[in-house]
């Protein structure tokens, strides 16, 4: 995490993309979406260069959001609420489920470098629910020679969704997986951003002509990559805009934090999407954390995510 630094978190206010550079309707041409995109991509940048104190936070809120999407697109009906309440809630060393592991593979895509290696491949398919096959185990010298190619980033991202559907037509999670992974690399992003499949069940991908699915490889495939690719900016900046107001008030409050432990809660709020409310450190019981969180809820400085009487989570 960033330092803790309250006059960086009160000053930043996150850049937003431009309305003009948000796609509205159909976009007809491949100048109009890479325009776009690059617009889009390049307010997106601005921010994670900054990389506010609470970048963790806001990257963990963009996970579960892409988690949500991705466990519709196989089929589950798990909402954004109940796969957070699930991770959250869940006892030590229980099972996550099919849901909760495609969760926690795109909170390990947030969390940590873009480089990928065949280990990380390897534990990856396994969180997707996919079986091992060795002709995924060239992907990762793949992902190296494309981002090195120099082309522009969206169509890189696209490049590594069309490679994946050509080798495993059943791999279409880790396609999206990757594709962020690809992104971030060529941006030269010290981490990945979760972002493209969010887009993957709205209208950037709806063919215009029959109004099916615009899928990896077919006409039109790049081009819905670039319009996928604005408005996931376009939405990752609101969602930091969001963010950074109520960071601003919990660092400008801390000074008034007595509890011991206090100084390790406010971490964790401006890394994470949610903490829970029973939380236990080495310097914090749990009648402890649920003081400190009445008093920051009285401040102003958090809010609670679930909307229980029991069991609450609390966040930015």
């Amino acid at each position: 995490m960033a330092a803790l630094d309250s006059t960086a978190s009160v000053a930043f206010t996150p850049p937003v993309v431009p309305g003009w550079a948000v796609p509205r309707g159909l976009v007809t041409t491949d100048a109009e979406a890479a325009f776009l995109a690059g617009a889009a991509l390049n307010s997106l940048n601005n921010l994670v260069l900054a990389d506010p104190p609470w970048v963790g936070a806001w990257r963990q809120r963009l996970a579960l959001k892409s988690a949500a999407v991705a466990v519709a697109l196989v089929g589950r009906t798990e909402t954004e609420a109940q796969l957070r309440d699930a991770w959250h809630l869940r006892q030590p060393g229980a099972e996550l489920g099919p849901a909760g592991n495609i969760f926690a593979a795109w909170r390990w895509l947030a969390s940590r470098s873009p480089a990928l290696d065949e280990t990380m491949l390897r534990s990856t398919i396994e969180l997707l629910g996919l079986r091992w096959s060795n002709d995924l185990g060239r992907l990762p010298e793949d992902l190296d020679e494309v981002t090195r190619s120099g082309r522009p980033a969206p169509l890189i991202a696209a490049q590594i969704l069309i490679e994946v559907q050509c080798l495993r037509p059943d791999a279409g999670l880790l396609g999206w997986w990757l594709a962020d992974l690809a992104l971030a690399q060529r941006m030269r992003w010290s981490m990945a951003v979760p972002l493209l499949v969010m887009q993957a069940g709205g209208a950037a991908f709806r063919n215009p002509g029959d109004r099916s699915r615009i899928r990896p490889g077919g006409e039109g495939f790049e081009r819905a990559i670039c319009v996928a690719l604005a408005l996931a900016a376009a939405e990752a900046c609101r969602i930091a805009g969001d963010i950074a107001p109520q960071a601003a008030r919990l660092t400008a409050v801390t000074p008034k934090l007595r509890a011991k432990g206090a100084g390790e809660v406010i971490r964790r709020l401006l890394d994470e999407d949610a903490v829970s409310g029973t939380l236990q450190t080495k310097n914090l019981t749990r009648w402890g954390a649920r003081r400190l969180f009445e008093r920051l809820i009285v401040l102003q400085a958090v809010r609670e995510l679930s909307g229980r009487a029991s069991f609450r989570l609390y966040g930015l």
